[in-house]
Protein backbone atom coordinates (compact mmCIF):
# COMPACT_ATOMS: atom_id res chain seq x y z
CA UNK A 1 0.00 0.00 0.00
CA UNK A 2 1.32 3.63 -0.70
CA UNK A 3 -0.44 6.48 1.61
CA UNK A 4 -0.04 10.33 -0.48
CA UNK A 5 -2.04 12.81 0.87
CA UNK A 6 -4.42 11.58 2.64
CA UNK A 7 -5.29 8.61 0.37
CA UNK A 8 -4.02 4.83 0.25
CA UNK A 9 -3.28 3.64 -3.12
CA UNK A 10 -3.30 -0.41 -3.88
CA UNK A 11 -3.78 -2.96 -6.17
CA UNK A 12 -6.37 -6.13 -6.69
CA UNK A 13 -5.50 -8.28 -9.41
CA UNK A 14 -6.09 -6.05 -12.57
CA UNK A 15 -7.40 -2.66 -10.96
CA UNK A 16 -5.14 0.14 -9.00
CA UNK A 17 -7.15 1.47 -6.64
CA UNK A 18 -7.37 4.98 -4.55
CA UNK A 19 -9.49 5.24 -1.05
CA UNK A 20 -9.47 8.02 1.32
CA UNK A 21 -7.48 7.82 3.94
CA UNK A 22 -9.76 8.60 6.74
CA UNK A 23 -12.89 7.04 5.71
CA UNK A 24 -11.94 3.77 3.38
CA UNK A 25 -14.28 4.97 1.09
CA UNK A 26 -13.36 5.00 -2.86
CA UNK A 27 -11.84 8.43 -3.91
CA UNK A 28 -14.23 10.37 -6.04
CA UNK A 29 -13.57 10.96 -9.17
CA UNK A 30 -10.37 8.91 -9.27
CA UNK A 31 -9.91 6.85 -12.31
CA UNK A 32 -13.27 5.83 -13.78
CA UNK A 33 -15.39 7.72 -11.32
CA UNK A 34 -15.58 4.58 -9.24
CA UNK A 35 -12.18 5.30 -7.60
CA UNK A 36 -9.99 2.64 -9.81
CA UNK A 37 -7.91 2.36 -12.72
CA UNK A 38 -7.99 -0.92 -15.11
CA UNK A 39 -4.39 -1.55 -15.05
CA UNK A 40 -5.23 -3.86 -18.67
CA UNK A 41 -6.13 -0.77 -20.47
CA UNK A 42 -3.39 1.26 -22.33
CA UNK A 43 -1.87 -1.69 -23.32
CA UNK A 44 -2.56 -1.55 -27.43
CA UNK A 45 -3.79 -5.01 -26.84
CA UNK A 46 -7.73 -5.90 -26.41
CA UNK A 47 -8.32 -5.92 -23.18
CA UNK A 48 -10.48 -8.81 -22.52
CA UNK A 49 -8.55 -11.79 -21.96
CA UNK A 50 -5.35 -10.07 -20.77
CA UNK A 51 -3.88 -10.91 -17.19
CA UNK A 52 -2.37 -7.92 -16.09
CA UNK A 53 -1.32 -7.42 -11.94
CA UNK A 54 0.81 -5.77 -9.80
CA UNK A 55 2.65 -7.68 -7.03
CA UNK A 56 4.21 -4.43 -5.56
CA UNK A 57 1.79 -0.80 -5.07
CA UNK A 58 4.41 1.48 -7.02
CA UNK A 59 6.12 4.78 -6.09
CA UNK A 60 5.34 8.29 -5.51
CA UNK A 61 7.02 10.98 -7.43
CA UNK A 62 5.62 14.77 -7.03
CA UNK A 63 2.15 13.97 -8.29
CA UNK A 64 3.00 10.52 -9.86
CA UNK A 65 2.67 6.74 -8.55
CA UNK A 66 4.68 5.38 -11.03
CA UNK A 67 4.04 1.33 -11.28
CA UNK A 68 5.16 -2.11 -12.71
CA UNK A 69 3.40 -4.96 -13.28
CA UNK A 70 2.69 -8.76 -13.03
CA UNK A 71 2.18 -10.23 -16.63
CA UNK A 72 2.47 -14.17 -17.70
CA UNK A 73 5.69 -15.42 -19.13
CA UNK A 74 3.49 -17.57 -21.40
CA UNK A 75 1.74 -16.65 -25.03
CA UNK A 76 -0.61 -14.97 -24.89
CA UNK A 77 0.67 -12.06 -22.62
CA UNK A 78 0.60 -8.27 -21.97
CA UNK A 79 3.46 -6.42 -22.17
CA UNK A 80 4.87 -4.83 -19.41
CA UNK A 81 5.08 -1.39 -20.02
CA UNK A 82 5.78 1.14 -17.03
CA UNK A 83 3.25 3.52 -16.40
CA UNK A 84 2.69 6.84 -14.66
CA UNK A 85 -0.87 7.60 -13.20
CA UNK A 86 -1.85 11.06 -11.71
CA UNK A 87 -2.28 11.05 -7.90
CA UNK A 88 -5.02 13.26 -8.07
CA UNK A 89 -7.17 12.09 -10.75
CA UNK A 90 -6.15 8.85 -11.82
CA UNK A 91 -4.93 9.39 -15.75
CA UNK A 92 -2.14 7.78 -17.47
CA UNK A 93 0.81 10.49 -17.93
CA UNK A 94 3.20 8.56 -19.27
CA UNK A 95 4.39 5.03 -20.14
CA UNK A 96 7.36 3.50 -21.30
CA UNK A 97 7.07 0.58 -23.33
CA UNK A 98 8.97 -2.03 -22.47
CA UNK A 99 8.81 -4.14 -26.14
CA UNK A 100 9.43 -0.87 -28.17
CA UNK A 101 7.21 0.50 -30.50
CA UNK A 102 7.80 1.41 -33.93
CA UNK A 103 10.52 4.15 -33.83
CA UNK A 104 11.73 3.63 -30.62
CA UNK A 105 14.88 2.54 -29.35
CA UNK A 106 15.07 -0.72 -29.52
CA UNK A 107 12.75 -1.68 -31.93
CA UNK A 108 15.07 -3.88 -34.29
CA UNK A 109 16.09 -6.06 -31.16
CA UNK A 110 12.63 -7.81 -31.97
CA UNK A 111 10.79 -9.09 -35.16
CA UNK A 112 8.67 -6.52 -36.86
CA UNK A 113 5.44 -5.96 -35.50
CA UNK A 114 6.32 -8.46 -32.19
CA UNK A 115 4.96 -5.22 -30.10
CA UNK A 116 1.60 -6.34 -31.41
CA UNK A 117 1.97 -9.96 -29.73
CA UNK A 118 4.93 -10.38 -27.18
CA UNK A 119 4.55 -10.38 -23.67
CA UNK A 120 6.53 -10.05 -20.35
CA UNK A 121 9.45 -7.89 -19.91
CA UNK A 122 7.47 -6.66 -16.94
CA UNK A 123 8.94 -4.97 -13.55
CA UNK A 124 7.13 -7.44 -11.33
CA UNK A 125 9.63 -6.70 -8.26
CA UNK A 126 8.27 -2.79 -8.28
CA UNK A 127 10.35 0.67 -9.38
CA UNK A 128 13.16 2.30 -7.58
CA UNK A 129 12.68 6.02 -6.96
CA UNK A 130 15.76 8.77 -7.32
CA UNK A 131 13.55 11.84 -5.34
CA UNK A 132 16.92 13.82 -5.96
CA UNK A 133 17.82 12.95 -9.41
CA UNK A 134 14.10 12.55 -10.66
CA UNK A 135 14.86 9.15 -11.68
CA UNK A 136 13.25 5.56 -11.82
CA UNK A 137 15.19 2.67 -12.15
CA UNK A 138 13.63 -0.72 -12.71
CA UNK A 139 14.37 -4.52 -13.25
CA UNK A 140 12.80 -6.59 -15.98
CA UNK A 141 11.48 -10.30 -16.02
CA UNK A 142 11.92 -11.95 -19.05
CA UNK A 143 9.84 -11.38 -22.61
CA UNK A 144 6.91 -14.63 -23.02
CA UNK A 145 7.87 -17.52 -23.96
CA UNK A 146 10.06 -17.34 -21.28
CA UNK A 147 11.96 -20.74 -22.46
CA UNK A 148 11.26 -20.58 -25.89
CA UNK A 149 12.89 -17.87 -28.10
CA UNK A 150 12.35 -18.74 -32.26
CA UNK A 151 9.56 -16.45 -32.37
CA UNK A 152 11.20 -13.62 -31.42
CA UNK A 153 14.62 -13.39 -33.25
CA UNK A 154 17.39 -10.49 -31.43
CA UNK A 155 18.14 -9.14 -28.39
CA UNK A 156 14.53 -8.47 -27.21
CA UNK A 157 15.66 -4.98 -25.50
CA UNK A 158 13.96 -4.47 -22.94
CA UNK A 159 13.74 -7.90 -21.56
CA UNK A 160 16.15 -9.09 -18.11
CA UNK A 161 17.48 -5.39 -18.23
CA UNK A 162 18.01 -2.87 -15.82
CA UNK A 163 16.47 0.47 -16.69
CA UNK A 164 16.67 4.01 -16.31
CA UNK A 165 14.03 6.45 -16.86
CA UNK A 166 13.06 10.16 -16.51
CA UNK A 167 10.76 10.54 -13.65
CA UNK A 168 8.57 13.23 -15.18
CA UNK A 169 8.54 11.92 -18.77
CA UNK A 170 9.26 8.36 -19.08
CA UNK A 171 11.87 8.98 -21.63
CA UNK A 172 14.64 6.14 -21.20
CA UNK A 173 17.84 7.64 -19.97
CA UNK A 174 19.93 4.56 -19.81
CA UNK A 175 19.99 0.75 -19.50
CA UNK A 176 22.15 -2.41 -19.55
CA UNK A 177 20.71 -5.89 -20.44
CA UNK A 178 21.84 -8.67 -18.16
CA UNK A 179 21.00 -11.56 -20.70
CA UNK A 180 20.39 -10.73 -24.28
CA UNK A 181 17.44 -12.54 -26.08
CA UNK A 182 16.55 -14.81 -22.55
CA UNK A 183 15.68 -18.22 -22.79
CA UNK A 184 16.28 -19.53 -19.21
CA UNK A 185 14.03 -17.45 -17.12
CA UNK A 186 16.74 -15.50 -15.65
CA UNK A 187 14.53 -12.73 -15.13
CA UNK A 188 15.45 -10.20 -12.22
CA UNK A 189 13.98 -10.85 -8.78
CA UNK A 190 14.41 -7.66 -7.08
CA UNK A 191 14.02 -3.80 -7.58
CA UNK A 192 16.86 -1.86 -7.76
CA UNK A 193 18.41 -0.61 -4.83
CA UNK A 194 20.24 2.74 -4.36
CA UNK A 195 23.38 2.63 -2.24
CA UNK A 196 26.39 5.58 -1.87
CA UNK A 197 29.94 3.42 -2.34
CA UNK A 198 33.40 5.10 -2.77
CA UNK A 199 35.71 3.60 -5.04
CA UNK A 200 39.34 4.66 -4.69
CA UNK A 201 38.10 7.43 -3.08
CA UNK A 202 35.70 8.89 -4.96
CA UNK A 203 32.16 8.82 -4.17
CA UNK A 204 29.94 7.59 -6.44
CA UNK A 205 25.53 7.39 -6.04
CA UNK A 206 25.55 3.74 -7.42
CA UNK A 207 22.23 1.85 -8.29
CA UNK A 208 22.80 -2.19 -7.24
CA UNK A 209 21.05 -4.96 -8.67
CA UNK A 210 21.24 -8.83 -7.05
CA UNK A 211 20.43 -11.37 -9.64
CA UNK A 212 19.50 -14.74 -10.43
CA UNK A 213 23.22 -15.51 -11.58
CA UNK A 214 24.78 -15.54 -8.55
CA UNK A 215 26.15 -11.83 -9.22
CA UNK A 216 25.25 -8.07 -8.00
CA UNK A 217 25.42 -5.33 -10.51
CA UNK A 218 26.56 -2.03 -9.37
CA UNK A 219 25.85 0.97 -12.01
CA UNK A 220 27.00 4.66 -11.51
CA UNK A 221 23.25 6.04 -11.51
CA UNK A 222 24.00 8.81 -14.16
Amino acid sequence: VVVHDGRFYFNYRYRLYSLDAKTGKPSAGWGNDSGWVDLREGLDRPVAGLSVSASTPGAVYKDLLIVGTSVPEALPSAPGDIRAFDLKTGAMRWTFHTIPHPGEFGYETWPPDAWKVAGGTNAWSGVTIDQQRGMVFFATGSASFDFYGANRVGDNLFANSIVALDANTGKRIWHYQLVHHPIWDYDIPCAPILVDITVNGRKIAAVAQPTKQGFVYVFDRK
